[in-house]
């Protein structure tokens, strides 16, 4: 016994999430990420980071946040409609993996800004990961 998986929902869902983040951090927030990070345009370029690497890596990742959404979607009977489902991943996102990510940069020391940043990104993701994956299951 198991949730059946909308594997079509997941890989689009991931594809938007990755969508997100290209926009998120380069048109709407690049330059201030980029700020308060304390790094240039220049030096994220030199820095020797495979992009390829990276982008390949984020994306899997995004693969499995996917999967886990449509899984927990799929432990509801009935599946939650899409009201239920965009406060179930806004309820991750704010009570997991924002609070997680807070104490990291607070130990990293890092800027307000770049949390809010970052924060913000992931919590819109999610959001649209779920808008994906109800549209298409």
């Amino acid at each position: 016994m198991g949730t059946e998986i909308h594997w079509l929902g997941v890989l689009l869902g991931a594809v938007a999430a990755f969508m997100v983040g290209g926009f998120w951090y380069s048109v709407l927030f690049g330059k201030l990420w980029m700020a308060a990070r304390g790094v240039t345009k220049e030096q994220v370029q030199a820095s020797g980071a495979n992009p390829g690497m990276m982008f390949g890596i984020t994306f899997v990742l995004e693969l499995v946040m996917a999967f886990v959404l449509d899984h927990v979607f799929g432990t509801y009977t009935p599946r939650p409609d899409l009201q239920l489902s965009l406060l179930i991943a806004g309820g991750v996102a704010l009570g997991f993996v924002i609070p997680a990510m807070g104490v990291n940069y607070l130990y990293q020391q890092a800027k307000l800004s770049l949390f809010l940043i970052d924060a913000g990104h992931w919590l819109f993701a999610f959001l649209v990961m779920v808008g994906v994956l109800y549209g298409v299951s």
